[in-house]
């Protein structure tokens, strides 16, 4: 006997050998059936099935992460979209926004932020305000037109033609669009109109033989009839009629005829 048949070898063939022994017991009257798997196999089953293990955990914790980032995307879809539909109402809330930003400069003008110290809330309202305004004494003096005729500064850029009434008989005052005029002396508003050269105009009588025409405003805040005080808001500037910019003409007459208006009334 050689040393490959000895008694070592036959041990290592029978360790070899060795198998897993799985009997199969049929339901009824069949016969069993025994299947042998060596060891070797069932290792290699074993991390197969390890192997399918990790791969469907890695799959389903995949498979959830995009399920989650796809409703995500969903939602920011949606939001997008409902955005988009929005922006119509945004825009008009941000007109409204400036608009209401332009009114509230224009109060700010009205309740005297850049008017002369001697203007009071009385003035502002076409209707006289009881137990207030100037005194009897004072009525006089109140109806001559001395008083700026715009609540913004502005600056003369036209003077009265002297001799040539018919061509230029008043001042021209650059000034902002939408800039409050107001009454250089108290008086009567004899006219609230339109005109084809002085656009939205107002002419107020003064008493005297003295009155006063303010032209090209953009609307009128005063009506023909009524009693307006010195300094009160008559209108708004504008360029309507024969005008290329925005500006007040601003006339004084007396008996008819123009006199020169910085004669009676100061720039500020």
């Amino acid at each position: 006997m050689s040393s490959a048949d000895g008694p070592g070898a036959a041990k290592g063939r029978r360790r070899k050998r060795r198998r897993l022994a799985v009997v199969l017991i049929p339901a009824g009257n069949a016969a069993s059936r025994t299947v042998r798997v060596s060891y070797a196999w069932l290792g290699v089953l074993a991390v197969a099935g390890a192997l399918g293990l990790a791969l469907f955990a890695t799959t389903a914790s995949s498979w959830w992460t995009f399920r989650q980032r796809a409703a995500h995307a969903t939602r920011l879809a949606r939001q997008v979209d409902s955005l988009i539909a929005s922006q119509p109402a945004v825009r008009e809330l941000a007109a409204r926004f400036v608009e209401m930003e332009r009114q509230l400069e224009q109060f700010r003008i009205l309740f005297g932020h850049v008017d002369p110290p001697d203007v009071r809330l009385w003035q502002l309202s076409s209707a006289p305000a009881t137990g207030e305004g100037p005194g009897s004494g004072e009525e006089e003096a109140e109806t001559i037109p001395s008083a700026w005729p715009l609540a913004a500064p502005g600056f003369v850029t036209q003077s009265l033609l002297e001799g040539d009434d018919g061509v230029h008989p008043g001042i021209d005052i650059a000034v902002p669009t939408d800039s409050y005029i107001r009454a250089a002396g108290a008086g009567e508003v004899v006219e609230a109109g339109q005109d084809s050269v002085y656009g939205f105009f107002v002419r107020i009588d003064h008493g005297g033989g003295l009155q006063t025409v303010y032209g090209h405003a953009s609307m009128l805040v005063a009506e023909t009839g009524a009693r307006v005080r010195r300094g009160e808001v008559i209108a708004m500037s504008g360029s309507t009629g024969r005008s290329t910019a925005a500006h007040l003409h601003f006339e004084v007459l007396r008996n008819g005829r123009a006199v020169d208006p910085l004669t009676f009334v100061a720039p500020p």
